[in-house]
């Protein structure tokens, strides 16, 4: 039986899939429509995005601080709104590329933190070390969108 928390061999595996999207499409596909809001590299920018705010909350765990109201994830779509121009203004490839590289720091950072830190094992933790779950979700609304496109 491995001694590795449940969530690292899912987060593994959603990296792979993240990472084989990115390699396979050029940068006109990355440019492609995911939804009327998104573009496929929009949705990696997004999912970046999130991964960073984790890197950012762990920093807290390591200088011993207690989680405070204003790291829980706000209710509403209000920050994703707010995000997306500022992530559709980032070159599709570098967008791309800078998501995987985000992706591979959290799944590695989370792995170092204290589980007891963590939702859900602290209920009001803001950092859920199951990135796979949010990467999979998004990751499968582009691939879902690549092959309505064909």
């Amino acid at each position: 039986m491995s001694s590795e928390p449940s969530y690292v061999e899912v987060n593994h595996r959603e990296l792979a899939r993240m990472r084989a999207i990115v390699e396979r499409l050029d940068d006109h596909q990355l440019q492609g429509a995911v939804n009327e809001y998104w573009t496929v590299a929009g949705v990696l920018g997004h999912i970046a995005y999130w991964d960073i705010r984790v890197l950012v909350l762990a920093e807290k765990i390591d200088r011993g601080e207690p989680w405070a109201p204003g790291d829980a994830e706000p209710d509403g779509d209000w920050l994703n709104d707010s995000t997306r121009p500022l992530i559709h203004v980032i070159r599709p490839r570098d967008a791309a590329e800078f998501a995987l590289r985000i992706a591979e720091q959290t799944d590695a950072r989370v792995v170092e933190l204290p589980l007891d830190r963590l939702w859900p094992h602290e209920p009001d933790s803001p950092i859920s070390p199951a990135r796979h779950e949010h990467r999979g979700e998004h990751l499968d609304e582009i691939e879902a969108a690549l092959q309505a496109r064909g």
